[in-house]
C-alpha cells in the first residue's frame, strides 16, 4: 500500500451555532478519516484523508472534558438555565471551560498522520499559533508549564490565561481544540473555576487592549499562523 500524505485544508467558518451542532459535525468528519484509514489498511492503492479547520463561535455553553471534575461548575441546572447557559460533559482532555459570543474557536480534524504523529507537538503548535497571533497586538504571551494553553505574565501574581485548548485524537485524527477570548464578556467564567486552575484570573484581546478587536479580522492571522507552522495549504 502506498501512503499518500495530503496537507490541504479545507477551511470553513460556520459563523453562530450550537455547541452540539458543530461536536456532531467535528465527529462526522473524525469517523470519515477514520474509515478511510480503516479501508487503506487492505488496499492496494490508498485514499487519502482529509483535513479541515472550522471556525465558529458559540451561543453561551461551559463544557466538561474527560479529566474535569464537577465541582468545578459553580451553578446548578436551575441557575444554568435562568442564565441561558447550556452544559455538556465532552470527549475532549482538559477540564471545564466556558464557549460564548465574541470568542474565537477552533476546531481542526487533521490527520496527523499527514504532518506529525505526536500530540504533544500538536498542541504546542495550536498554542504556538496563538502566541505569535498576539504578539500581532503587542502582547507577549507565552505558555504556563504543565497546564495546557496560552497565558499572559506567567510567573506573576497577574498571571491570566487568554485561551483555553482540549482535544481529542482517534488514530491519530483530531477533534475539539482551541478557544481565544476576543471580545468575550468575561464574566461568565465567574460560575466556573476555569480548567479547573484556582487564583488565575482570564481575559479577553479585548481587555488588554482596552478596545473591541474584528473577529474576522484575528481568524485571519490565527490561519496564517497555522498554515506555516503545519506547512499546509488551504483547499482552494
Amino acid at each position: 500500500m502506498n501512503t499518500i500524505v495530503n496537507r490541504i485544508v479545507q477551511l470553513q467558518d460556520v459563523g453562530v451555532q450550537a455547541y452540539k451542532d458543530t461536536w456532531d459535525i467535528q465527529e462526522k468528519l473524525l469517523q470519515q478519516a477514520v474509515d478511510i484509514k480503516k479501508k487503506n489498511r487492505g488496499a492496494a492503492v490508498a485514499q487519502a484523508t482529509e483535513n479541515h479547520f472550522l471556525f465558529v463561535e458559540h451561543p453561551p455553553v461551559i463544557t466538561l472534558g474527560k479529566s474535569g471534575l464537577p465541582k468545578h461548575l459553580l451553578l446548578n441546572e436551575r441557575e444554568l438555565d435562568q442564565k441561558g447557559i447550556h452544559f455538556y460533559k465532552t470527549n475532549r482532555g482538559g477540564d471545564i471551560t466556558f464557549h460564548g459570543p465574541g470568542q474565537v474557536v477552533g476546531y481542526p480534524i487533521l490527520d496527523l498522520e499527514n504532518f506529525f504523529t505526536d500530540i504533544h507537538k500538536y498542541l504546542r503548535f495550536l498554542e504556538e499559533m496563538v502566541i505569535l497571533t498576539l504578539s500581532e497586538y503587542g502582547l507577549n504571551a507565552t505558555r504556563s508549564e504543565g497546564e495546557t494553553g496560552v497565558w499572559l505574565d506567567v510567573g506573576t501574581p497577574f498571571a491570566r490565561k487568554i485561551c483555553a485548548m482540549g482535544v481529542k485524537a482517534s488514530r491519530w485524527v483530531t477533534m475539539h481544540g482551541f478557544a481565544l477570548n476576543v471580545n468575550t464578556d468575561l464574566t461568565y467564567f465567574d460560575y466556573i473555576i476555569p480548567c479547573g486552575i484556582q487564583g488565575k484570573a482570564v481575559t479577553s484581546l479585548q481587555k488588554e487592549l482596552g478596545k473591541a478587536v474584528p473577529m474576522e479580522e484575528v481568524k485571519s492571522k490565527l490561519i496564517a499562523h497555522f498554515l506555516t507552522l503545519f506547512k499546509a495549504n488551504l483547499k482552494d
